[in-house]
């Protein structure tokens, strides 16, 4: 057998190709939409991919199975209650799919949406206890999938919830606890809110570790299941529509250009808008007014998806030699309208020094005094369960999720000081701010970490 797991560290998102190495007969299991990595690997081993399975309909990334089924003819297949508008086969309870003596089995574990599956994975056909099973989004490594995302368009979280106590209490926990356990994501993951670090486990550990794991009644499974979840980004909703549809397919070698000044210049007056990838430190040193930082070194394509809209028009400035990875994680949740890349952001920002702002970014120390002078509205974009450590006295908790929707609590006539766990988002959410017009923003070097270390040692 040969198993792999992919995992994309900006999207805490795992996928799977599995395949039986006598017939050569492969299936990946969902995947991402830039799938030149699962073709390239298909074939150097010789495989053929025959099919593609998504265990849901993912809501916050684009998948890749139009892509895949365009370059290597496989079928497409979702759990029974799924309705998309391509062809799909659908996978009932129970069904097995033979790859060769490799065989995977279909298991329903509805719940985080109708339609979600997990897939056991059987190295020989007649062995009684499988190798793992790829759980998608409904058991996560210490956590489980959240009922109460928008993605379950036409069910209530309550609704699911009771399905997914079911999938997790009975079904999975059903299984030999010798099973591997593979996600569908990792810590980070806003699909759920306590997800491990670690990349796979297996049902007797989680039996013993994961808190929803726990024998406990569907009322207490409801409750604390649904408790302190992070805010879901509003492109979730748009991801979620988009995996049903028949949409434009991605090309394997797809390219962004690199802009000269002029046709930045162009780009910009025809209503584009500047994403900024770079360091926090180098976005505050300089950066072009109006510009939003989302830096490419951390959760980039999940953040975009909270400060950009899908139709907007994107302009990148990224660190020298990532451009067409920007571009790529745009692309992936299905933001397809990056104009191209600044080719020399330090000239255009030179030759455009008049548009040339520099970012307020506070100590401490500063932070303080002018919390105690009044008049500073104090602003923590960390999720909710990042509060239960405690927070900056005075401060209005909007997550940086939902600040692009409730930026008019604010007042822009007044200061702002926003933080989060250590400056990276905070620096994404005070830039979002002077897009939209706030004129005294600045964030706070270290974020709450700085200031607790600042306060516990006072």
């Amino acid at each position: 057998m040969i198993f792999t797991q992919y995992y994309l560290d900006c999207l805490s998102q795992a996928s799977y190709l599995v395949a039986d190495e006598t017939t050569g007969q492969a299936v990946v299991v969902d995947p991402r939409r830039d799938v030149a990595e699962y073709v390239e690997d298909a074939r150097a081993r010789g495989l053929t991919v025959v099919g593609v399975v998504n265990t849901h309909f993912h809501a916050d990334f684009v998948s890749g199975h139009l892509e895949l089924a365009r370059e290597t003819g496989a079928w497409i297949g979702y759990g029974e209650a799924a309705q998309a508008d391509f062809e799909v086969r659908h996978l009932a309870d129970g069904e097995r799919i033979p790859l060769g003596d490799v065989t995977l089995q279909v298991m329903a574990t509805p719940g985080h949406t109708p339609e979600s599956i997990s897939v056991l994975v059987f190295e020989h056909a007649d062995d009684e206890v499988a190798y793992g099973v790829l759980t998608g989004d409904a058991l996560f490594i210490g956590d489980v999938g959240r009922p109460d995302l928008l993605a379950s368009i036409g069910a209530t979280a309550d609704e699911l919830g009771r399905m997914l106590y079911d999938s997790i209490q009975h079904r999975l926990m059903g299984l030999d606890d010798a099973v591997r356990v593979f996600p569908a994501h990792g810590a980070g993951s806003a699909c759920g809110k306590n997800l491990s670090t670690e990349k796979q486990s297996t049902i007797g550990e989680q039996r013993r570790v994961n808190y929803a794991c726990q024998p406990m009644t569907e009322e207490q499974f409801l409750a604390v299941v649904t408790a302190g979840q992070p805010a879901a980004p509003e492109y979730f909703v748009y991801n979620a529509i988009l995996n049903r549809r028949e949409r434009d397919v991605r090309e394997l070698d797809v390219a962004v250009p690199a802009l000269d000044a002029d046709a930045v210049d162009a780009a910009l007056a025809d209503g584009a808008v500047v994403h900024d990838a770079r360091d926090p430190q180098e976005f505050a040193a300089a950066h072009l007014d109006g510009a939003v930082n989302v830096p490419v070194d951390g959760r980039m394509a999940e953040t975009v998806g909270m400060v950009f809209r899908p139709e907007q028009r994107i302009v990148v400035m990224a660190p020298e030699g990532q451009e067409q990875e920007v571009a790529t994680r745009f692309s992936r949740i299905g933001f397809d309208h990056v104009v191209g890349y600044v080719a020399d952001v330090e000239g255009y920002l030179l030759a455009h020094a008049d548009r040339v702002r520099r970012a307020s970014r506070l100590t401490v120390t500063e932070v303080a005094e002018a919390a105690a002078a009044g008049d500073v509205q104090l602003v923590d974009v960390r999720n909710a369960g990042e509060l239960e450590n405690g927070t900056i006295p005075g401060a209005r908790h909007i997550p940086l999720a939902e600040l692009g929707r409730r930026s008019e609590e604010l007042d822009p006539a007044r200061p702002v000081v926003a933080f989060c766990a250590g400056g990276w988002r905070s620096s994404v959410a005070t830039s979002l701010l002077r897009s939209r017009g706030f004129a005294d923003v600045s964030d706070v070097l270290g974020g709450y970490a700085a200031w607790d270390a600042a306060h516990a040692s006072a």
